[in-house]
């Protein structure tokens, strides 16, 4: 009789065949464990084991835990992305190496900290889904299918046993508990949750202004240090529906705060590369408009014509991006009036030489970065088929104007079209 590495090996390959029939047959094999007492215990503890090893093996690959929690739930499940969470603990409390401080954040807010003895991962996840043993086998497999053929992404941070991985300060973390952006969160939350689209405008264009103000102080602050950080990145999800306007929304926010943006189409993020003060204002921004932005497309659904232009996914696809592209104008035509703000005080206080250069060089080195981890990124057309939704779109980005922003347009933002 097989042992239980050897039935998990031979369930994993007849998944990953074409054979169904044989797929089925092995999970059989699964259920009935190696033959001895505690089989299925051991065929439990084998599976935990070979994915605990799995998720090992991503790190270095540029996995962090909340990406493979997200990409778990978009291609299986919710229970499949909690099974996750459960090995992640369990990998989490075997871990001997260093462990950066960002990563037992991100195992928080998983709510992957807590996990049992290793023989009883498995079944007490099952127990908890009211799964019965067969799929809970299934989703186990399943599961590991996954994570042993996900492809190598970009490393946006040193993982967990690699040089630097202990350092208290990362490149692309941020002081993210700041009074500053707790501020800012609370703006952003009132101008969400307002009905008044004047209000929003205030309070959203307000929380720019905050983070404009901080995104420059902190370029200053670097520049007369010795930390030596280098641009970090974030990864912001863009799943269905209307990926692409998701996609769109954060290249346009993301440019507006001087950081470049990458589309993974097929892996349902955007990588968002960019000193870690502008990381967090993206993530802050790109999270509120998008809020924003729904609630805007929904209403302006209600108010459309009975009969008038086309079916409803194309409008609210084409008022997405329309939205996106107007509110990255108004942030760019805000960035220039802020920077000229700051840059006038520097000449009073400090010369006119000090602010410009310094945020020229952390530019540049955004787009080193880019070029390092995304050599050969292609551009993007976008193509506008509701000219009523691309108008609907423009108007509501112009409701929810924002006053002060950062940056340059990034050289993967889709090109702009010519509404038909």
């Amino acid at each position: 009789m097989p042992d239980a590495d050897e039935l998990v090996a031979n369930a994993l390959a007849a998944v990953r065949g074409t054979d169904v029939r044989q797929a089925e047959r092995q999970l059989d094999q699964l259920m009935v464990g190696t033959g001895a007492a505690d089989g299925t215990t051991a065929v439990d503890a084998a599976l935990l084991r070979r994915l605990v090893r799995g998720l090992g093996q991503l790190w270095p690959r540029g996995w962090q835990p909340v990406d493979v929690d997200r990409i778990t739930g978009r291609r299986l499940d919710a229970r499949a992305a909690r099974l996750v969470r459960h090995a992640l603990a369990a990998q989490r409390r075997d871990q001997a190496e260093p462990v950066p401080a960002w990563w037992d954040d991100q195992l928080r807010e998983l709510a992957a900290t807590e996990g049992g003895a290793e023989r009883s991962v498995l079944s007490g996840w099952a127990t908890r889904e009211g799964l019965d043993r067969a799929d809970a086998l299934r989703t186990a497999v399943d599961t590991l299918a996954l994570v042993e053929s996900l492809p190598p992404i970009a490393v946006l941070r040193p993982p967990p046993g690699t040089s630097g991985a202990a350092l208290p300060r990362t490149a692309g973390t941020a002081r993210s508990g700041s009074p500053m952006l707790d501020r800012v969160r609370a703006l952003l939350a009132k101008a969400e949750s307002t009905t008044f689209p004047a209000e929003a405008e205030a309070l959203t264009g307000k929380a720019q202004e905050l983070i404009a103000r901080h995104s420059i102080d902190e370029a200053l602050l670097a520049a007369g240090s010795e930390r030596g950080d280098v641009p970090g990145g974030v990864r912001l999800s863009t799943d269905a529906p209307y990926a692409g306007a998701k996609a769109l929304l954060v290249q346009e926010v993301a440019a507006a705060n001087r950081c470049e943006a990458v589309w993974s189409d097929d892996l349902g993020f955007a990588t968002v590369l960019g000193w870690p003060a502008d990381l967090v204002a993206v993530e802050l921004l790109y999270t509120s408009l998008l809020v924003q932005a729904t609630a805007a497309m929904l209403r302006g659904r209600a108010e459309r014509r009975p009969g008038s232009g086309r079916r409803t996914k194309v409008w609210d696809e084409s008022f997405l991006n329309a939205f996106a592209l107007r509110i990255g104008e108004r942030l760019r035509a805000a960035t220039e009036a802020a920077t000229d703000a700051a840059d006038r005080a520097a000449a009073e206080t400090a010369g006119a030489e000090r602010l410009l250069p310094v945020l020229a060089a952390r530019g540049e080195a955004v787009r080193e970065r880019l070029d390092t981890l995304f050599p050969g990124v292609t551009r993007h057309r976008l193509s506008v088929r509701d000219a009523e939704g691309w108008s609907s779109g423009t108007s509501a980005a112009d409701r929810a104007s924002l006053d002060v922003g950062g940056g340059r347009k990034p050289r993967q933002v889709p090109g702009r079209p010519d509404p038909r």
